[in-house]
């Protein structure tokens, strides 16, 4: 991004200092608490929360350095809050709060929706083998306890970022699709959305078959731990996929010209972020190796992973470059 877009006009102390700020701001420090706290225990060689058998017993030394790492992950929670709240946080690069913030979103936002869902399956009884198979893991406490953190988070965040992003920023999504000038949306938008679309296709099929009951293409052990919730999640992908693409295609191609700008870019950056983030974390998790030939990943299970974090990259790069060639556009009008 361009550096006008680091330098906006300070908003005035009162719509930095308000009372729903420093709410929102207490909830994303508070619900950090329960996780932190659980993460430090388990470090210092607790097993609170973790039954007998749990594969997480295995190996010690792996849990510590995992839950420390992740411990690290949750307090920049702690450190964004303080970005997003505090004067000197309009004075920071772009990307410093920007990027954090997208893989937060990318990460929160499929537990936001996701976890609300997984409840509602298992309550009309649907959560069938996957919920069996997660009480072997962890207690089933912990994981309400965890979840339910992760939402107050991300709502917590999710409110701060967009007071943030509109005080520094909002000049730049104004207006609805149509007011866009025809050199904001050029080749280069155009190619990448083009681009997204198609790498699209391998992970959101494989997603959409996996959600439809069809098992191939999955490991042996995630197969036979299919339920609901399984299903929930495969669904969710799905749907961050079609919102990555259309956030994308609506903006290159100045499509739903009646729209506020703000819709597309929303599902631009809330759709890349889920889909990037996740489809990272769990192609990570492959390349670590599974001690069970059973649920070690198969190809098309690395396929739809890689496949949906490109599409991410994608749709993320060309939000960047929307917003870097609008705001030097703004930046000339003004001289």
């Amino acid at each position: 991004m361009t550096q006008s877009i680091a330098s906006p006009a300070a908003p005035g102390p009162a719509a930095r200092a308000g009372r729903p700020r420093r709410i929102l701001r207490a909830v994303a420090v508070l619900s950090c608490v329960p996780y932190l706290a659980l993460k430090a225990a388990w470090v210092a060689g607790s097993h609170v929360g973790i039954p007998e058998g749990s594969s997480l017993l295995d190996d010690r030394l792996t849990m510590a350095v995992v839950n420390g790492l992740s411990m690290l992950l949750d307090s920049a929670v702690i450190v964004l809050a303080l970005v997003l709240t505090r004067p000197w946080g309009l004075r920071v690069p772009a990307w410093l709060p920007a990027f954090p913030v997208w893989v937060a979103t990318g990460l929160l936002a499929p537990i936001m929706a996701g976890f609300p869902a997984q409840l509602v399956v298992r309550a009309f009884g649907g959560g069938g083998a996957s919920s069996a198979g997660r009480e072997a893991f962890l207690d089933e406490w912990v994981f309400a306890v965890v979840y339910t953190g992760f939402i107050a988070q991300g709502l917590a965040l999710g409110g701060l970022f967009v007071l943030y992003a509109r005080d520094r920023w909002g000049h730049l999504w104004r207006g609805r699709v149509w007011d866009l000038p025809v050199g904001a949306v050029g080749p280069a938008h155009r190619a990448l959305a083009v681009a997204a679309a198609v790498f699209a296709l391998p992970p959101l099929t494989l997603h959409a078959l996996w959600a439809c009951g069809v098992s191939a293409g999955l490991s042996e052990g995630r197969a036979a731990d299919r339920g609901g919730e399984f299903y929930v999640l495969e669904a969710l992908f799905v749907v961050f996929l079609l919102a990555a693409v259309a956030g994308a295609v609506l903006l290159a191609f100045r499509r739903g010209r009646a729209l506020p700008v703000s819709v597309p870019l929303s599902l631009a950056w809330v759709g890349s972020g889920a889909v990037a983030c996740w489809g990272g974390w769990l192609s990570l998790a492959s390349a670590g190796g599974v001690a069970d030939l059973a649920d070690r990943p198969t190809p098309p299970m690395n396929l739809a992973y890689a496949g949906q974090m490109l599409v991410g990259l994608l749709v993320a790069a060309l939000c960047a470059y929307f917003f870097a060639e609008r705001s030097a556009r703004a930046v000339r009008r003004a001289a």
